[in-house]
């Protein structure tokens, strides 16, 4: 399975960034959380306040239409059993009273700023229907004034008014209700178990109004009172604590213990005039009416009072929900403040300890380098303190540089101190070789005179080639080291000189050509160095070419002093080679512990010393040229008279003579 990476333009590339993004992370998170719960109780309060609006509009008044239609019923119920004959007073009262009611019903429905469709789909259709029947009641209450009237069909007229009275507050029981109300469907069942109650007073009021109780009336009651036996009790240990006391209050009254027995004795009495001429129902209003009242008021406590009442920021609706609004957003801001200071501490910590790094590693260690390569002492104590500091992690990482930044010192010092010894071996070897090579030189000279015989002169004369070659490495070892050859010139020599004695030093003069060279002489100070450097180019010219070719040996006058070229016919240098090659030669900095190569160095020392510029670049032929420019100040016009005459003849020649004996003994130094 392969792991996607993230993308590199993602990603944190800085410290800062990193560290950012790393605190960052608990800091979302916390604050998600936070909001999660903003948002909660943001809803809580909002469900209360909505709740407190639908119970004030639409609950209230409905509570009230649906009190003063069944007071209407049980007078409109009266005044029909008797046709003329009742008090119409009492019916215009519960009239007034019942339009006082619908007209709030009507303007809290209005005046609602809730949208009812978004409660419950059906309670749009069910508040029309509700309004329609508000709007009927004055022709029902005509019908109950007029003669005719049936008592059951007003009945049934006022019940389904008040039933669909009941349908709208049962569609908003599935609102969000405050944790102070009790539970809303409870409530409409203690509603409806006082709907059955009201219906037994309107049903024996219209039967004593009559005097007899018809087969209809008495299977209504019956109906009411098993209706309002099977809803009250039960929906009474349902409700809150808070709210059951009042409750248990009426059902434990006096009122409510002579009602059952009426309800029972009426049922026991059966349909007829016995059940309504007794002398108990002289009880009856009296008790139905508290009961009633009492029910009315214990459900309004329950339900509509107590959603009122409630507080949308208090403890009840808030509570825990608060607290830990209040709490997140304290983490919140501690993390906020917390992180800031972290991250502050943690990235100057890291900026300085990168400062100090990248101090360490591009001035402060490289001049400590470059005093140990001059041959200067360096106090690693004072260039390096080890200081063990207390801390974290961040702390180590500082001593872990500082040990290693030690190290590098100790190391390049214990190599500095290498190469110093190797400078002494090296001076020491090269001097005793200088000396007895000087006295080989002498007796071959003697030697070279005498001899008369040009068979022992040439085998004399490749000896000679010999111990010159003998003396440039020796002579090289001193140039590593640091120190000047022994020998040198005080007078300028003729260029042409100087580049027969760079040939004469190699081991295969007979393969290189001097071409034309241009008439100056070379400034006697630095006439053993330039043989040296130009030896070590053309002796290197004719190792790395094969041994049917020439190499080319040409220098020309230009602007900014004397160039002379070295061009071999070789299979030349790769690209990467021939730049380390130049780096070498130009570099500063010389590894005296680096075996391959060590004629570029020789140059490199050379070259610096008398200023010299050399450069290897590919040639025509595919072999490699060495261009060489000595500076204008080592370069002299005035050639001495007496050596034009030698320097015409070199022109263009070649000489198996040896070095020694192509410049006059009597300028040597």
């Amino acid at each position: 399975m392969r792991v996607r990476r993230t993308p590199d333009r993602l990603r944190p590339r800085s410290v800062r960034a990193k560290i950012v993004s790393l605190l960052m992370l608990p800091i979302v998170s916390l604050m998600a959380l936070w909001g999660f719960a903003a948002v909660t109780t943001a809803s809580s309060i909002g469900a209360t306040e909505r709740a407190k609006e639908v119970n004030a509009e639409l609950l209230v008044p409905v509570d009230g239409f649906v009190t003063a239609v069944q007071a209407e019923r049980t007078a409109a119920l009266r005044y029909a059993a008797t046709p003329g004959k009742g008090d119409p007073a009492e019916l215009r009262a519960a009239g007034r009273t019942s339009d006082a009611a619908a007209k709030k019903l009507l303007d809290g429905a209005n005046a609602s700023s809730a949208d009812a469709g978004l409660l419950d789909s059906a309670l749009p259709g069910r508040i029309d229907r509700l309004e329609t029947d508000a709007s009927d009641l004055p022709a029902l209450r005509a019908e109950a004034s007029g003669d005719g009237a049936k008592t059951t069909d007003l009945h049934t007229a006022y019940s389904t008014m008040i039933e669909h009275a009941f349908a709208v507050s049962g569609a908003l029981t599935g609102e969000e209700r405050t944790s102070s109300a009790s539970e809303a469907r409870v409530v409409l069942e203690l509603a409806r178990a006082r709907e059955a109650l009201a219906q037994e007073q309107a049903i024996l009021a219209a039967g004593r109004a009559a005097g007899t109780l018809t087969k209809d009336q008495y299977a209504l009651f019956v109906g009411a009172v098993a209706t309002q036996r099977q809803l009250l009790e039960p929906a009474v240990a349902d409700l809150r604590p808070g709210h059951r006391s009042a409750y248990n209050t009426v059902l434990q009254s006096g009122s409510y213990e002579s009602l059952q027995a009426i309800e029972n004795r009426v049922r026991s009495a059966g349909p007829g005039a016995s059940a309504v001429s007794a002398g108990f129902l002289t009880q009856w209003d009296g008790s139905a009416k508290t009961v009633l009242g009492g029910l009315a008021e214990a459900e309004k406590s329950a339900g509509t009072a107590a959603v009122s009442q409630v507080n949308a920021f208090g403890w009840d609706t808030l509570g825990a929900s608060g607290i830990a609004v209040v709490l997140g957003l304290v983490g919140v801001l501690l993390s906020l403040l917390v992180s800031v200071l972290v991250g502050r501490g943690l990235i100057v910590e890291l900026l300085d300890l990168r400062n100090s790094a990248l101090e360490v590693a591009g001035r402060r260690l490289p001049q400590a380098m470059r005093r140990l390569h001059a041959g200067q002492g360096v106090d690693i104590d004072a260039e390096a303190p080890m200081r063990r500091l207390a801390g974290g992690e961040l702390a180590q990482v500082g001593t872990a540089l500082t040990a290693v930044q030690r190290a590098a010192l100790k190391a390049a010092s214990e190599r500095a101190e290498l190469l110093s010894g190797i400078s002494g071996v090296y001076v020491s070897i090269a001097r005793r070789s200088q000396v007895l090579l000087h006295r080989q030189l002498d007796l071959l000279d003697g030697m070279e005179q005498r001899q008369r015989d040009q068979t022992e002169l040439q085998d004399l004369y490749r000896i000679d080639y010999l111990a010159t070659r003998m003396r440039r490495h020796s002579e090289s070892l001193l140039i590593l080291s640091g120190i000047a050859p022994g020998r040198g010139w005080r007078d300028p020599i003729p260029l042409s000189e100087v580049l027969r004695a760079a040939v004469a030093e190699i081991e295969n003069a007979s393969r290189v050509r001097i071409w034309a060279t241009p008439r100056v002489s070379v400034a006697g100070g630095s006439v053993a160095d330039v043989i040296h450097l130009l030896a070590e180019l053309v002796e290197n010219a004719s190792s790395f070419s094969p041994p049917s070719t020439q190499v080319q040996l040409r220098a020309a006058r230009v602007r900014g002093g004397l160039l002379i070229e070295v061009e071999d016919s070789g299979f030349g240098m790769k690209e990467d080679a021939m730049a380390e090659a130049n780096r070498k030669i130009r570099s500063e900095k010389v590894d005296l512990l680096d075996a391959k190569q060590i004629g570029l160095i020789v140059v490199n020392r050379l070259a610096e010393r008398q200023g010299v510029s050399v450069e290897l670049r590919s040639s025509g032929s595919g072999g490699v040229t060495a261009a060489v420019l000595i500076p204008e100040n080592l370069v002299r016009d005035d050639m001495p008279v007496h050596d034009r005459a030698l320097a015409e003849s070199g022109a263009g020649g070649r000489s198996l003579a040896p070095a020694s004996a192509l410049i006059p003994p009597q300028r040597r130094q």
